[in-house]
């Protein structure tokens, strides 16, 4: 039986993530530098020019990418979550749809392309942090004809040539208001800028992004996370989330912002953190929980993504997850700031 057909093509589900899929080949380095600025904030990863640099390891992780990542976080967590997406006609685009199928995460939307390989990305693994080198095959997007609205769709890193099926899927969720969006922009989102994707964001639900990723959409320098929320509210998101790494992250619905600690830990490989925070985040919602319920959720996933290598072995089923919540100690509490 095909993989394609393991699936009904007619089921509603609780969450439908659209972007490109990847291997992640984890290249763990063992001679390197890191140069930061004076701010410790703008850091370069620095080999040796014209040499032959050591490494350690190779770890290949399959079927990554943000929106694998978090369709595999939705399904852990027990909701129903299928994939939009697109892999070449290749051994690597074979294992990573079985990988998603290992992970209840339905492929009938997926889509195998002739013309291009699979995407691959090579992740420079140095100390707990990363640098990854990504290059995203120009695969057409569109909407498949058998695409049933879900709950949510969970938008997030997609290539260069994206620009127009953004509008096609703003028009869809106008179109259908049973369906909620969630914005994660990758690389090429942003690059592609605040006005080419101004009806995304219009009718994003909730919008995520780091406060490093926030200052480069918005093109300001300003650090202060309620400044940033409500400019990138400005745009047209009704809820937004800002993480700041080890500092914890915010989150603003236009009346009410809160500030959420990180859950206690210390990181092996911080791949998928993230990916972690933003997709447990609306999982949480789908199940029809508050926002400053799901910001006491988020952080637990996300630190039990880096204890591990790659974005989904960490990822928590929604048993676990509570039993960390039931163990949380005394600090853990989310704090109302405006």
């Amino acid at each position: 039986m095909s993989l394609f057909n393991l699936f009904s093509s007619n089921k509603k589900y609780d969450v439908v993530a659209i972007g490109d899929i990847v291997t992640d080949a984890f290249i763990k380095l063992k001679d390197a530098n890191v140069h930061c600025k004076i701010n410790q904030e703008d850091c370069e990863l620095c080999v040796r020019f014209g040499d032959k640099v050591p490494f350690e390891s190779v770890e290949i992780v399959k079927a990554v990418g943000n929106c694998a990542n978090a369709a595999v976080s939705a399904s852990r967590l027990g909701l129903s979550s299928a994939l939009m997406s697109t892999v070449g006609n290749d051994q690597n685009g074979t294992e990573c749809l079985e990988e998603l199928t290992k992970n209840g995460v339905a492929i009938d939307y997926m889509s195998t392309n002739n013309d291009y390989p699979t995407n691959y990305h090579y992740v420079l693994w140095y100390d707990v942090e990363r640098t990854i080198l990504v290059n995203h095959a120009p695969f057409p997007y569109s909407l498949p004809k058998n695409f049933v609205a879900p709950k949510w769709i969970y938008l997030t890193s997609m290539g260069e040539n994206s620009k127009d099926f953004h509008k096609v899927i703003a028009d869809f969720v106008k179109a259908h208001p049973e369906t909620k969006l969630a914005f994660q922009p990758g690389t090429f989102q942003m690059k592609l800028g605040v006005d080419a994707l101004k009806p995304i964001y219009e009718c994003a639900e909730i919008f995520f992004c780091n406060i490093e990723e926030a200052k480069r959409i918005l093109k300001v320098e300003t650090r202060e996370p309620l400044e940033l929320m409500k400019a990138l509210m400005a745009l047209g998101p009704k809820n937004i989330v800002l993480t700041d790494g080890i500092n914890g992250a915010y989150a603003y619905d236009g009346t009410h912002a809160w500030f959420m600690p990180i859950y206690p830990h210390t990181p092996f490989e911080r791949t998928g953190a993230g990916d972690a925070y933003a997709s447990t985040i609306v999982s949480v919602l789908a199940l029809g929980k508050s926002l400053d319920e799901a910001l006491r959720w988020a952080p637990i996933n996300s630190m039990s993504v880096v204890q591990q290598v790659g974005a989904q072995k960490g990822l928590l089923s929604r048993q676990k997850l509570e039993e960390y919540l039931s163990k949380a100690p005394e600090d853990y509490k989310i704090k109302q700031i405006a």
